[in-house]
């Protein structure tokens, strides 16, 4: 394996660990925390029902015979900028749903 990967790998690793031990230390309101779970739990399901319906259209397509089916696929950072702006408003609106 290349070490540029293995260090890129382990750059990636440690800013998670970051990310998931610095979620969990932070103090705050209660009212927070279930705003940004509920929005979460939204957007997890979005993202869910997207990958469910790539699978299905993937499938459909081997089915059918065509071998190549890249250029019907999901662009990643179309993907990613769907989804920021999903959550987004999702947090704009249970925040003024639940007052935060």
């Amino acid at each position: 394996m290349d070490w540029v990967k293995i260090v890129y790998s382990v750059i990636l690793l440690v800013c998670g660990i970051s990310i998931f031990i610095a979620t969990f230390s932070q103090k705050g309101d209660e009212r927070r925390k279930f705003i940004n779970k509920k929005a979460q739990s939204y957007v997890f399901m979005v993202v869910f029902g997207t990958l469910m319906l790539e699978v299905a259209q993937s499938i459909y397509l081997t089915i059918q015979g065509h071998t190549s089916y890249n250029s019907y696929s999901i662009s990643p950072i179309m993907f990613l900028t769907v989804i920021s702006i999903i959550y987004l408003v999702t947090l704009l609106i249970y925040r003024k749903k639940y007052g935060d």
